[in-house]
């Protein structure tokens, strides 16, 4: 038996609140694969959305490109991905259906016409969709990788979208990096996500890794996260990708300094995998959380693998 086959997934009852259904490449192996999975990881709910942005097969590349770190060529704003995540969805049984949430974020974030995407997908595919996800930012390589003006927290082109969350009743789920790649010496673009937490209060925005990406790293995060949990209070997180391991729970021990924190907050922390289509993956992804969540109380461990994410998205809010 493999290893990926001798996993259970977690033993705590669980949602996965940060899963991508589809690739850098807009493939899907399907939400039927993804339920099947969810089973063998004792997964009860999942949070879905796709990946917004399209990587570039150049024409001076002989060798196609599987992720958007694989060569140097751009990415561009993929509208279609959320075509995609709801016609999977709409091809599920109903009691399949029951257990996703999925998010609208096919949209290009510095476009002020953006919202527009929004209205229409909720005309076309009414009552599915639980919030908009995950919003890609600030976003190591990945910023640079896209054309068009930079992506960030503050854009004038999210001011429209941040209201529609507000007057739909609508979480949103964002990426942005407290910093770009290299710079440990200041949090150079913290700044852009507090602007917008300050100008939009009452959106409540989830705040994907906690801003973390490869190579962004700060010797002071666990307090960085800390202060903004308690100066915004319509701040959430997830503890998904290498936040985890590089922060939360290095070499599987986890550090003491977020054990307290997540007690403290524990009703704005959820947990995810950031599993990108490769649903096989999900047992591992999502057992990893459980030594962790072993030195939890009872109320935080439930907030964290369920509670929170449930609160926040099981609402089918348009």
């Amino acid at each position: 038996m493999g290893v990926l086959q001798a996993l259970k997934g977690s033993k705590y009852k669980v949602i996965d609140a940060h899963l991508h259904v589809t690739d850098f490449l807009q493939s899907t192996s399907g939400l039927g694969k993804c339920i099947k999975y969810m089973n063998k990881a004792n997964m009860e709910y999942a949070v879905i959305f796709g990946l917004p942005v399209s990587k570039i097969w150049a024409s001076w590349e002989k060798q196609s490109p599987s992720y958007y770190l694989g060569d140097n060529s751009k990415c561009y704003y993929y509208n279609a991905v959320d075509f995609t995540v709801a016609h999977e969805y709409s091809a599920l049984n109903k009691e399949d259906k029951k257990r996703l949430f999925p998010l609208i974020g096919g949209f290009n974030p510095t476009d002020k016409y953006s919202y527009k995407h929004v209205e229409r997908m909720i005309k076309y595919f009414p009552n599915i969709w639980h919030g908009l996800g995950e919003i890609l930012f600030r976003h190591d390589d990945l910023t640079n990788l896209t054309y068009g003006d930079p992506p960030r927290a503050n854009h004038p082109g999210m001011d429209s979208i941040y209201d529609l969350c507000v007057d739909l009743d609508m979480p949103i789920c964002i990426h942005q990096n407290i910093t770009s790649v290299g710079n440990n010496t200041y949090p150079q673009w913290l700044h852009e996500l507090e602007e917008a937490l300050q100008q939009h209060p009452k959106v409540r925005v989830v705040w994907a890794h906690c801003g973390v990406s490869r190579r962004v790293y700060s010797p002071i995060y666990y307090q960085i996260v800390k202060r903004l949990l308690e100066a915004y209070e319509n701040l959430f997180v997830d503890y998904s990708w290498i936040v985890y391991e590089n922060f939360i729970c290095p070499k599987k021990v986890p550090d003491e300094n977020w054990i307290e924190m997540t007690e403290k907050f524990s009703e704005r922390i959820c947990i995810g995998t950031d599993v990108v289509d490769k649903f096989e993956y999900l047992s591992p992804q999502i057992q990893k959380y459980d030594v962790f969540m072993d030195r939890l109380s009872e109320k935080a461990r439930q907030d964290i693998a369920f509670d929170t994410a449930y609160k926040l998205y099981s609402k089918v809010r348009c």
